[in-house]
């Protein structure tokens, strides 16, 4: 085992020391390979710590501004996006989103309103027509195969995880709307202005910073993976069936993929950065004189949009507001299958663990980032015990199976 020891490193207030003792925790117990973890409260950065290795063969060691692979993470950067251009009347919620993109009216689709898209209500959780090799590395490609296909349930009548695609519908709605790929107005808007060390689309120049990505088994006994292999037929098998190889290792690791945008599974971050675009929504939508959204727009990012006792892909119980996730699930169902958050806090997290979100109630912004990705849809201990401490750290206390209270 590491010498956690001599091997994190950042800065920590005293508050947080819990925080800091459950990071340790994650490489000497739970084992993690490399992370960061990182907190603002009340628009402050409380919390910076970061440790490990960022590639296992080499020994390359988890630096300051190491960043990583963030998968579903990556969604909450995509719907500040959005709710910037809502908050501005550049585009509404309730338009159909062949208002933006023509050609997505296609099988029946021109009901769909960007509200449906964003809280995974489109009934296009996956692409159906079979995906060649390296299929989401082609934008105009894998976006124009989506706006040509059906929906495989009523929009608006149930909601799914939309793991990929809700990213490319996202993406090419920002296009349509700016003239700009996503990536490029995530920089100018979020990355920039804030100093957010956020990419969607990472530069070769910025290459040698990502952590080599690993990733764990698949837990046979989650809900997800029961049904994959119960009804192989069944749609949402396509979801891990027909992404292009997206998923491979190989894939995951390459430059291509770093460099491509994929806005629901392919943002690359630090920890500091992606805690620092939340900040802004922990307090009135502004950080440091900068705003991001006006505060009126809090609440539409907060609100419940779309919940289920059963996920009709994931299998567990999910709720969404317009584009972020807030708690679900509960600790009973297992690693893998929760996120237990604040009441009103929201954000998302990412394959294998990792996770962006902010509470406006505790006044806190969090995110975690990691290069060893465990099994489940949600978070593992590994995430979990690093929120809970926040919390805890804040004044709160959880409402199993619920969420954290004040």
């Amino acid at each position: 085992m590491m010498d956690t020891g001599e091997r994190v490193s950042g800065e920590c207030d005293p508050r947080f020391e819990a925080v800091k003792s459950e990071f340790k925790r994650n490489f000497t117990e739970r084992g993690e390979i490399g992370a960061a973890v990182c907190v603002y409260l009340d628009g402050r950065k409380v919390v910076d710590l970061w440790g490990g290795q960022a590639d296992r063969e080499t020994g390359k060691t988890w630096q300051e501004d190491t960043m990583a692979v963030v998968f579903s993470s990556t969604k909450g950067l995509a719907a500040m996006c959005l709710h910037i251009l809502i908050d501005r009347g550049i585009i509404e919620v309730d338009a159909p989103v062949c208002k933006y993109w023509p050609e997505f009216a296609a099988n029946e689709k021109d009901a769909i309103t960007v509200g449906m898209v964003m809280s995974h209500q489109a009934g296009l959780p996956v692409w159906q027509e079979s995906l060649p090799e390296g299929a989401l590395l082609d934008w105009d490609f894998s976006a124009a195969r989506l706006a040509a296909e059906a929906p495989v349930w009523e929009p608006g009548e149930q909601h799914g995880y939309h793991a990929v695609t809700l990213g490319t519908l996202e993406g090419e709605i920002v296009r349509r709307a700016t003239g700009m790929k996503i990536g490029q107005f995530l920089r100018k808007e979020i990355a920039e202005p804030f100093g957010a060390d956020v990419w969607i689309g990472l530069p070769e120049n910025e290459e040698h910073r990502v952590a080599t990505a690993y990733m764990d088994e698949p837990n046979p006994n989650s809900p997800l993976f029961r049904k994959f292999m119960e009804e192989p037929g069944w749609i949402g098998a396509k979801m891990m069936t027909n992404s292009g190889n997206d998923m491979a290792l190989e894939i995951i690791n390459s430059r291509a993929r770093h460099a491509a945008e994929i806005p629901a599974a392919g943002g690359i971050v630090t920890a500091r950065g992606l805690a620092r675009a939340y900040a802004p929504l922990s307090l009135d939508g502004s950080l440091d004189g900068q705003r991001m959204v006006r505060e009126r727009m809090l609440p539409l990012m907060r609100t419940t949009r779309s919940a289920s006792s059963c996920d009709t892909i994931l299998r567990v119980p999910t709720t969404f507001t317009l584009g972020f996730s807030k708690t679900w699930g509960a600790r009973s169902l297992g690693q893998g299958e929760h996120v237990i958050l604040g009441e009103h806090a929201f954000g998302t997290p990412g394959m294998g663990g990792s996770i962006g979100f902010a509470d406006g109630d505790a006044r806190i912004a969090f995110s975690y980032i990691m290069n060893f990705h465990g099994p489940g849809v949600g978070l593992n201990d590994r995430g979990q015990s690093l929120v809970d401490a926040v919390y805890r750290a804040v004044g709160y206390t959880s409402s199993e199976p619920g969420f954290w209270v004040r």
